[in-house]
C-alpha cells in the first residue's frame, strides 16, 4: 500500500486504539469533526471529536459495518408460504498502513471479525431435497457464529511490483474479485467458491500465501497456496488457528489487467485454480461404476480443478464525471461435472451511478444468472430415480436438477454517505434448477451502514 513516508514512528497506544477503538491516546481533535448521525459524515457514530481522522492520517482506518437483508416470497417457489426471512452481518476490525504508521514502504496489516446471524428464505423456494444452487440473501450462511476474518500482513518490494501477502484470508479477497451491488448471491463477490467446496468466501479464513507481481502499470499476475480445512466451517471452530483438519492445498493463479477505456476504467481477470484434497465424485463409485447402479459409495478423486473469466468495464460517465455512469460486467466459471454438483456458471449485469443530477450516489442494477448443474449430477439422479421407479411426489426421489436462472432489478438509495438502502425484486425460473418447483418471485431489502 502506497502512501506518505513518515519516519516518526507513533507511540504505543496507537496501536490500541486501532483495536479497541475509542481509547484516548491523546491525538489532536479536528475543530470541525463531524458529529453523530451527520448525513455528511462517512460514519453513523461520526468522527469521535476528530479522532478517526486523526487515526486515518496516521494510517490507521476503524472498519465497523453492518448488513442487513430482508426477502419476502411474493409468489411461487416449493411450497408457495408468503413469507419473509431476514439476516444480517456484523463487522468489525482495522485496516492499517504500515507505510504510515510505522514507515515501512508498501506494507499493510489487516484485522476483522464477522458477526452472522438469521434465517434465509430459500429454505422456502427451493425443494428440499435438492442441492443449492444459489441464495437470495447474499449475506446469509456459514453459521451464525463470531469468526475471524481476517488476519494478514502485505509487504511490497521494487516500488510494490512484487508483493507478497500472508496469514489469515479467504480466496474471495483477492481471486475472482467482483463488486457486490446486488442482494443476490448470484451477481455479488467471488463466484467460484459458492460452489466449490474447497474454495472459501469470506466470512471463512484460511492460513494463506498470495504472491503479486506487477508486469505493467496494468497487468499483474497473482498466485496463492490456501490450507484447505474443512473443520473451520464448523461454528465452534470461528476462530480456530492450527491445521488439524487440514484436507489438502488449493493453488489460485490469475492474470488481470486493469486497462482505461476512452479515460474510462475497467478490469479483466482469467484464472484457474487446482485443489489436491479429496472430493466425492458425483457419479461413479471406486470401480468407476455408476454409484447409483452399484449401491457403492461414491468414489473419492484426489483433487479438483476449475477456472474463471470475470470482465468489469464502466461504459459512460456523466457530464465528464467518472464517478457517475454506466457500468458493465461479466462472469463465468467452470467447475469439474465429476465432482461438483454445479459444473458451470455465467452472469451478465449492469449498475449505474448517479441516474439522476439530484442523486449522484444512488445505483440502479439489473442483472441476469444462469448457474447450471453438472451432466453427471443429473445422471446420477435420473439412473437412481429409473431403477427404483419412483416420480417427483414419491418419497425416496432425487430431484433432477438442471439450469437456475437468477434475475435481479434494484436501486440502491445513499441516503446518507454512511447509510445505503436497496430495494429489491427477484425471480428465479427453476429454483436449484428443479423444473418442477414453481418459479419464484422475491421482494428483497438490504441496508447497509459504516457505523
Amino acid at each position: 500500500m502506497k502512501g506518505t513516508l513518515s519516519r516518526q514512528r507513533p507511540a504505543p497506544c496507537a496501536l490500541v486504539m486501532a483495536l479497541s477503538i475509542g481509547a484516548a491516546c491523546g491525538y489532536s481533535f479536528s475543530a470541525q469533526a463531524a458529529e453523530a448521525f451527520a448525513i455528511d459524515s462517512p460514519w453513523m457514530s461520526g468522527d469521535w471529536g476528530g479522532t478517526r481522522t486523526d487515526l486515518l492520517n496516521k494510517g490507521i482506518d476503524i472498519k465497523m459495518g453492518y448488513t442487513g437483508e430482508s426477502a419476502s416470497n411474493l409468489s411461487g417457489g416449493y411450497d408457495h408460504d408468503r413469507v419473509t426471512r431476514y439476516a444480517d452481518q456484523f463487522n468489525l476490525g482495522a485496516d492499517i498502513d504500515l507505510q504510515k504508521l510505522l514507515g515501512w514502504n508498501d506494507a499493510a496489516f489487516s484485522l476483522s471479525l464477522t458477526n452472522r446471524n438469521g434465517d434465509n428464505i430459500n429454505e422456502k423456494l427451493n425443494d428440499p431435497r435438492s442441492t443449492g444452487m444459489g441464495s437470495t440473501q447474499e449475506i446469509q450462511g456459514r453459521g451464525s457464529v463470531t469468526r475471524l476474518s481476517e488476519l494478514w500482513l502485505s509487504k511490497g518490494w521494487f516500488d510494490d511490483s512484487l508483493n507478497i501477502k500472508a496469514g489469515r484470508m479467504a480466496v474471495s479477497d483477492d481471486f475472482a474479485v467482483e463488486d457486490c451491488s446486488f442482494q443476490g448471491l448470484a451477481f455479488c463477490g467471488s463466484q467460484p467458491g459458492n460452489y466449490v467446496d474447497s474454495i472459501y468466501n469470506g466470512p471463512i479464513s484460511q492460513w494463506a500465501l498470495r504472491v503479486r507481481y506487477r508486469l505493467s502499470g496494468e497487468v499483474y499476475a497473482q498466485i496463492g497456496a490456501f490450507n484447505v480445512n474443512p473443520s473451520g466451517l464448523d461454528n465452534d471452530n470461528g476462530f480456530k488457528l492450527n491445521g488439524a483438519g487440514t484436507a489438502g492445498t488449493l493453488f489460485p493463479v490469475e492474470l488481470v489487467w486493469t486497462p482505461s477505456v476512452n479515460q474510462l476504467p475497467g478490469e479483466y481477470r482469467v484464472g484457474y485454480y487446482h485443489s489436491t484434497a479429496n472430493a466425492r465424485d458425483v457419479y461413479k463409485d471406486e470401480n468407476n461404476r455408476p454409484a447409483a447402479i452399484t449401491g457403492n459409495d461414491f468414489r473419492s478423486d484426489d483433487s479438483r480443478h476449475g477456472f474463471w473469466v470475470v470482465g468489469k468495464q464502466q461504459l459512460t460517465s456523466v457530464h465528464s464525471d467518472t464517478s457517475r455512469g454506466l457500468t458493465a460486467t461479466a462472469s463465468a466459471t467452470f467447475q469439474d461435472r465429476e465432482t461438483t454438483a454445479v459444473d458451470s456458471y455465467q452472469k451478465i449485469s449492469l449498475v449505474y451511478k448517479g441516474p439522476f443530477d439530484a442523486r449522484p450516489t444512488d445505483t440502479l442494477g439489473v442483472g441476469i444468472a444462469r448457474v447450471h448443474a453438472s451432466s453427471l449430477f443429473l445422471r446420477n439422479a435420473r439412473t437412481s430415480n429409473s431403477l427404483n421407479g419412483l416420480s417427483y411426489d414419491d418419497a425416496g426421489y432425487l430431484p433432477e436438477q438442471h439450469s437456475m436462472y437468477a434475475t435481479e432489478l434494484n436501486y440502491g438509495i445513499q441516503a446518507t454517505k454512511w447509510l445505503n438502502v436497496m430495494p429489491n425484486l427477484q425471480y428465479i425460473k427453476n429454483p436449484n434448477g428443479v423444473r418442477q418447483v414453481d418459479n419464484a418471485l422475491v421482494l428483497g431489502l438490504q441496508v447497509q451502514s459504516q457505523f
